[in-house]
Formats: C-alpha cells, structure tokens, sequence
C-alpha cells in the first residue's frame, strides 16, 4: 500500500490524499461503507460502484462464522468472492469482544448516552457475562449455534489473511464506556501487547493497521498513540468507546493526531454520523467506516438536503418528486417519494435497495464536497 499527501490545510488538519492499494487507488478523505458479511445489504456490488463508494470494510468475526475464510481463500480471496474489484478493509474482531461482551450484558454501543457520563460499574475485576477475555485472546459464544470459539491476535491475522482485503487491522479489546481507568489501562496493556504479536504474525503484503485505544481517558490515549506509532504499521486505525457531548470525538483527535507519523492514513473506526464528518476531517482523519447510511435506509429513512425524511410516514405518499431535487443519483432520477413510501408500508423489499443507494450516494457526495473544501483552503 501506497499513501501519499497532495495538500494539507492551513486552517486545520484536514489533508488531501491518496492510498494505493492492489486493487485502485482511494481518494482520501473518504467514506468507508460497511459490507459486514461481504456485502452491503440489499445492494449488490455493481450497485455499489455505481453510489461512488471507493473502499468497503468487511466483518472478520461474522466471516470467520459463515462462509468461513478456507472458503474465501478458495474463492480467489473476497474481491472475486464477492465481485468487488475496489479495495477493501477487514476489521479484527475487537469490537465483538465488545459488543457481544459487556455492550450486550449492558446495552451500550461504543457512545455513552447522556446522564451516564460518570456511571463506571465496570472495573477491573469484571468479565461479561458471554465473552472471556484472557491474556491470549477472547472465547465467544458463537451467535449462530452456541459453540465456544476463540480469537486472539494470531488468530485474528490468520483469518483477515485468508480472506485476503488489501488492508487489516490488529486484535484489540474496544473498551465499554462504563468502564472505569482502571479497567481501560489493563485492557490497552493487553491491546498493545496483542499489536505486537499482529505485526510477528503478519505472513502476507497486506497493509496492518495498529489499533489506539484509551476510552476517554487523556493520558492513555496518548500512551497508546505514542506506542503504535513507534511500532511501524502501515497506518493507524483510532477505536474505542466514544461520547456524545459535543467535540467529544474531536478531544480525543486532537489528544492523539500529533503523536502519528504525519505520512501514514489514520482511520476512524466506527464513526461518521452526517453531522460529524467534517468535524472529523478537519481533526486529520483519512478515513472512517460506519453503518449510519446503511443502517437507516433499512429503517425507511433518506439523508437528503431537507434533512433525515422518514419515508414511511403516510404524508410521503402525497409527494410526487424526488427523494431530493438536488441529487442526481439514479434513484432521484427515477424514482419519486410517493413510490417509495407505497413501497415501505406495503413492506417491499425494493424500498430498502432505492433508500440504501441514495443514501450511500448522498454520504459519497458529501465527502466529495469536503474535498473540494480543502483543495480551495476553505477547511
């Protein structure tokens, strides 16, 4: 993999760029689709291309389940598996451990809610209730059939080398935000020993990224940052629990962005709400994955100009136009929200593919404007 800046801002740390990778070239900064089980729902990879999304990341712990990767690898790897001929990202299995650990026991996702801010019930001793975290690895309970599986840094390697993306992650815990510092410092102990023995596992040309973490504790965000850093990986993934005050995220950038080698891509792990990109550009970040345009179209909503529409509020079946005038993507070119509605309440499968392409289009856009914001100086 090849990383290469064409432009830095003066006003922030946005920076224009681009990553080379064995199968094309990635304009960065830029969206990250997630194509969990090497694919992105209801859409097929064809579809896909055509929203403009230039890289995918792709779930190791749910492949690791089903297909299984010796059944990757035999396909050719998951570019000819699942006929995506752009770059692609597998992830480690770290935030499983998460959330199949304690985000399940607590109902958490990785962004503490508001009035919990200084709820820290896990501490140091603790263990969730279906996952073990050890020294060498973790033990889950497999969510399709119940049996005991285990993934530690080898492991994890091994498996995202079978299924053969251009670029892998290491194994890491991503940290519950109930936990408490000392809870955090332990687990980025682990985190960083388990990063190290990634990198000795490496068997392949495929890029590593090292993982930080430190939750939202300041000196081991910067501890983590300064150790992987020194240990040479390709570029840098930034995981982890996050907060939802306002500029949390952007602290921990600002925290950790200094201490990286300015020349190698930094990806956010998990992280790209509409109204947080720019933000998280501007902090120096390359890259980003999330679920959020996916995610929502399946529940009928559309990110438009208007704002988020829910598209199955019966209003919409009066609105014969587009999804949104400003977009030319094939969807609002062809198609109009009163159809689309019919489509949701009459629960139409076909609704859900229309949202979903719109929305990624709308996200690739997004960015592409951000980009032009930088190339001017005006970010």
């Amino acid at each position: 993999m090849n990383f290469k800046i064409l432009k830095k801002s003066n006003i922030s740390n946005a920076r224009l760029g681009f990553m080379e990778t064995e199968h094309g070239v990635v304009q960065t900064p830029c969206l990250i689709p997630v194509a969990t089980q090497a694919v992105i729902k209801t859409l097929t990879s064809e579809e896909v291309e055509q929203t403009n999304s230039q890289m995918l990341i792709s779930n190791t712990f749910w492949l690791h389940l089903r297909p299984g990767e010796k059944i990757i690898d035999k396909a050719g790897g998951i570019h000819k598996f699942m006929n995506w001929k752009k770059p692609l990202m597998t992830d480690s299995s770290g935030f499983q451990v998460f959330s199949l650990g304690f985000g399940r026991d607590f109902g958490l996702t990785k962004f503490l809610g508001k009035g919990m801010k200084d709820k820290k019930v896990i501490t140091q001793s603790k263990q969730p209730k279906s996952v073990k975290i050890t020294q060498d690895g973790v033990y889950f309970k497999s969510p399709i059939n119940g049996d005991q599986l285990f993934i530690g840094p080898k492991e994890s390697i091994a498996i995202q080398e079978n299924i053969g993306a251009d670029i892998m992650f290491t194994f890491d815990e991503c940290t519950p935000p109930l936990a408490d510092y000392e809870y955090v410092k332990k687990s980025l102990e682990r985190t960083h020993r388990w990063a190290k023995i990634c990198l000795k596992a490496r068997k392949t040309k495929q890029a590593l990224f090292g993982i930080i973490q430190g939750s939202e504790f300041k000196d081991l965000r910067e501890a983590s940052a300064k150790y992987i850093n020194s240990l040479g990986f390709d570029g840098f993934g930034i995981g982890g629990d996050l907060w939802r005050d306002k500029g949390g995220t952007n602290r921990v950038l600002q925290w950790i962005i200094p201490l990286l080698d300015e020349k190698k891509p930094r990806h956010m792990l998990g992280v790209g709400y509409l109204k947080n990109i720019e933000d998280l550009i501007k902090s120096g970040v390359d890259t980003f994955d999330c679920t959020v345009p996916t995610h929502y179209a399946r529940r009928g909503i559309a990110f438009t100009s208007e704002g988020r529409l829910n598209l199955r509020q019966q209003k919409f079946l009066k609105k014969r136009e587009p999804l949104d005038k400003n977009c030319v993507c094939q969807v609002c070119l062809n198609y109009k929200k009163d159809y689309i509605c019919h489509l949701l309440r009459a629960g139409e499968i076909t609704a859900l593919r229309l949202i979903t392409f719109h929305n990624l289009h709308y996200f690739n856009e997004y960015v592409v404007k951000i980009r032009e914001k930088i190339r001017k100086g005006e970010i």
